[in-house]
């Protein structure tokens, strides 16, 4: 599985679910990257001139392969449990409809994949912070300082939840 008590061979791909999530990928001896979930823009099907944003699959695709090709079976992904909440319909069924694209495609690159709630990864490396726009500014704040180099990425990001997530599964090797 990995070397104890050493460096992990481990790439760890931390997926922050959504459209406008990202993927965050750590692995010991490598910088850590954050990279945006690409998407794509198209008519609305309920209602003439809106739009839905959708994950861009081929292009998410690709980036996975990509992965696959260079860590091969090293690879694991941990995923968000998504975003639900009956109140919010439309938020939902965006982010369960990009999760359903997400699954698609890491079972058919065969990536191992697991689930991780958020509040897991939070209380290790973020502050205790109450609401959802003091957690997102944590999350900018500290990753810009744990990764400064990913400084841009996470400004445009405007969080580094995927980021975490990696690095928290590359420190628990799950």
């Amino acid at each position: 599985h990995h070397q104890r008590g050493g460096m992990s061979d481990i790439m760890y791909i931390g997926l922050d679910n959504g459209v406008s999530g990202a993927l965050g990928l750590c692995k010991d001896g490598e910088l850590p990257q954050l990279l945006a979930l690409p998407t794509r823009s198209e008519l609305n099907y309920q209602k003439a001139g809106k739009n839905i944003t959708r994950l861009d699959y081929p292009a998410f695709l690709s980036i996975l392969s990509g992965l696959k090709d260079r860590y091969g079976e090293n690879l694991r992904c941990v995923l968000e449990k998504p975003f639900t909440n009956p109140g919010n319909f439309v938020a939902t069924s965006t982010s369960l409809r990009c999760l359903e694209a997400s699954l698609i495609a890491l079972e058919e690159l065969g990536i191992s994949r697991q689930y991780i709630d958020a509040k897991t990864w939070q209380k290790e490396l973020l502050p205790e912070v109450k609401g959802r726009e003091a957690l997102k500014k944590a999350s900018k704040d500290i990753g810009i300082r744990m990764y400064p180099h990913l400084e841009a990425a996470i400004k445009k990001q405007k969080d580094a939840d995927a980021i975490f997530i990696a690095e928290y599964s590359k420190r628990k090797g799950l």
